[in-house]
């Protein structure tokens, strides 16, 4: 029986699904403000450097892989929106959650209601996209990959929607440089993170389920390797606060 893990503990691999999607069903009501919180607000300083990265332009459909509440997707549509347009149509990004409570969360969105038809949302699963081989320009998956069941799946899936010269991109926690920055993370997220997932969205366990994910998840160049293994080629790592997360790229050549 093949076993993955969950938090600290493994479990059968046909369990994972369903013990994540109880995570997130849980967490999706406070979960914007809960990122605030757990991250001081560097969320969005992360965010902000991936978006920078993709450079959206009009024209470009972006995948956003367990999006969520749509906060990449939609930076994505204003960021090339505010490009000259130079005869293209208009941007398109497609949320692509397992999860449907975390997509009822973005529906209400103000910033979704300009984008009309140009912001989607579709049910499904990072290791089976329901979308056409070489359909999108941008693929993202931003502190989600570290949930998925089979993460080599998921990269195929990811190298299949992109289109040739299409790039790849993944947001997620990982290891602090150093090891005095690495025991002080280690201290915070063990001990803060639940606890605050208790005061606030009345849920300690789903907040330490969190925390050990990110523990048992790959360092920055061991996941780098499976980026590559997928067929990816240029694959690069930039760490960002000192590690604390690592933004993944590749193209697809």
């Amino acid at each position: 029986m093949q076993t993955v893990s969950f938090g600290d503990r493994d479990v059968p691999a046909e369990e994972k699904e369903g013990l994540v999607r109880a995570v997130f069903d849980s967490v999706a009501p406070a979960y914007d403000i809960m990122n605030d919180l757990m991250s001081a607000g560097l969320h969005r300083v992360w965010k902000s450097v991936l978006l920078d990265r993709l450079a959206p332009q009009p024209g470009q459909t972006l995948l956003d892989v367990a999006g969520g509440t749509g906060d990449i997707a939609l930076g994505f549509l204003e960021r090339a929106a505010s490009r000259p347009a130079r005869g293209r149509p208009e941007a398109k990004a497609i949320v692509c959650d397992i999860n449907h409570a975390m997509m009822l969360a973005g529906q209400d969105r103000e910033a979704a209601r300009p984008f009309g038809a140009n912001f989607a949302q579709v049910c499904g699963n990072a290791e089976a996209v329901p979308l056409p081989d070489a359909s999108v320009d941008r693929y993202t998956i931003g502190f989600g990959i570290r949930n998925v069941t089979n993460r080599d799946r998921a990269l195929k899936e990811a190298y299949r929607v992109l289109k040739p010269g299409g790039r790849f991109f993944c947001l997620e926690f990982s290891r602090p440089v150093t090891e005095g920055y690495h025991r002080i993370y280690r201290a915070y997220s063990d001990h803060i993170i639940p606890a605050m997932g208790q005061a606030v969205a009345g849920d300690r366990e789903s907040y330490r389920y969190l925390v050990e994910s990110i523990k048992r998840f790959p360092p920055q160049e061991q996941f780098a390797a499976e980026v590559r293994d997928a067929g990816f080629a240029r694959v690069s790592v930039e760490n960002l606060s000192g590690g604390i997360v690592a933004l993944h790229s590749g193209w697809r050549i």
